[in-house]
């Protein structure tokens, strides 16, 4: 494979091998760029996040409000959170319940295993060992899976945080910033949102974004891989996301960190100033594309 000579944005050059990590990701700018790319400030606060929220939904305008989650060794230290409450007594819940009383109610929640369903439930957040009722395949043999072959690699591919531990998860809208800062940040929006956050991401410093797929359990791909992984993470909500979470046929689910969440806003920013904009204004089928594919894209 040829090697790829390219420039980083102090016109030093870089000698890497195609298809690698380090090919996707390097950051190449053209002779003469007049804008420095954007780096995450040193600290990261809850502040900055909920003014980040703030344009996010403006930029976006998102349905429903932005939220972090942080994990937490000692739950006693969730406590400490301004405004915490803990889901109703005696109640079980779906995780993706809990978000969704997050981003829809407002609700910062506080969360140990004994609020959750356990298994896959809490298993994805690393709060609970899965289960070898899960990990066998037994579960959703016979109903996600026509064979407990099937069931059991599904389980065994699914992003995770590994138990042991943590103890503890909050969840709370970042315009609260009452997570100083989150572990994660994460929005719920359609397909067109999600594009542009993404160029945004890419603005300065372009690399691709691959995701993952688990199926059923998508959580996993959201903030289980966020969580586990600190890489930024887009999913195709499931089910039982759409059906006890109340996900909306169109919404997909983004997690990132929240230096990603950051460099994302900004550089929607500057797409804007270019006149790229969300809502995108359609040009219309039956129309010569030449004017505007002239001004976007030269």
């Amino acid at each position: 494979m040829a090697a790829l000579v390219a420039k980083d944005y102090l016109n030093r050059e870089i000698v890497i091998e195609s298809h690698t990590e380090e090919a996707m990701n390097v950051q190449t700018l053209p002779p003469g760029y007049k804008t420095a790319p954007w780096t995450p400030p040193d600290k990261i606060t809850g502040a900055m996040l909920s003014e980040a929220s703030t344009k996010l939904i403006d930029l976006l305008r998102i349905r429903t409000q932005p939220i972090g989650m942080k994990l937490f060794e000692d739950p006693a230290d969730m406590e400490k959170i301004q405004g915490v409450r803990k889901p109703t007594e005696g109640f079980k819940f779906t995780m993706c319940q809990m978000v969704t009383q997050s981003r829809w109610y407002g609700f910062t929640l506080g969360i140990t295993v004994d609020n959750t369903r356990g298994g896959n439930c809490g298993g994805v957040v690393g709060l609970n060992h899965p289960g070898e009722g899960f990990l066998s395949g037994d579960h959703m043999n016979g109903v996600w899976f026509g064979n407990k072959e099937a069931s059991a690699a599904h389980q065994a591919q699914m992003p995770r945080v590994p138990d042991g531990k943590y103890n503890g998860l909050v969840v709370a809208p970042l315009r609260s910033a009452r997570l100083d800062p989150p572990d994660i940040c994460l929005f719920y929006g359609t397909p067109g949102q999600m594009i542009y956050f993404i160029n945004g991401l890419q603005f300065h410093r372009y690399r691709r974004y691959d995701f993952t797929c688990t199926g059923e359990s998508a959580c996993a791909d959201s903030w289980g891989r966020a969580l586990a992984t600190r890489q930024t993470s887009l999913s195709l909500p499931c089910y039982a996301e759409r059906r006890y979470g109340g996900v909306a046929d169109d919404e997909l689910l983004m997690a990132c960190p929240p230096d990603e969440f950051l460099r994302a806003i900004e550089g929607m920013g500057h797409l804007g100033k270019n006149g790229l904009r969300y809502p995108f204004p359609p040009y219309g089928a039956a129309m010569d594309p030449s004017f505007g594919m002239a001004k976007s894209y030269g």
